[in-house]
């Protein structure tokens, strides 16, 4: 059973900073890609970062140069760092994980149970 759980979320003055971080754990061959999404009360889940496995990564317009995400192929993990942080990032945050099983065919999509993120003063 694949698990993943996220941690970092806080309550945060504008402009200031955080970390989340996000670790995989269970029976795991590979991991592809990783990702960080949000979601907003009233608002639809977003997608906020994506990493690929050999390190390339995409952000929402609305986070270049604020947010930049990392992993640890090792330790199975996805870190996002948020800097400058606005009102308008408060929000749910979740990681997800393309994940293929120990003796899977297929990998598969895994979601955390997300981490609230709260910007404001």
């Amino acid at each position: 059973q694949v698990q993943l759980v996220e941690s970092g979320g806080d309550l945060v003055q504008p402009g200031g900073s955080l970390r989340l971080s996000c670790a995989a754990s269970g029976t795991i061959s590979s991991i592809n890609a990783m990702g960080w999404y949000r979601q907003a009360p009233g608002k639809e889940r977003e997608l906020v970062a994506v990493i690929t496995k050999n390190g390339n990564t995409n952000y929402a317009d609305s986070v270049k140069g604020r947010f930049t995400i990392s992993r640890d192929n090792a330790k199975k993990t996805v870190y996002l760092q948020m800097n400058s942080l606005k009102p308008e990032d408060t929000a749910v945050y979740y990681c997800n994980m393309n994940i293929l099983e120990m003796y899977g065919i297929y990998s598969r999509n895994y979601w955390g149970k997300g981490t609230q993120t709260t910007v404001s003063s």
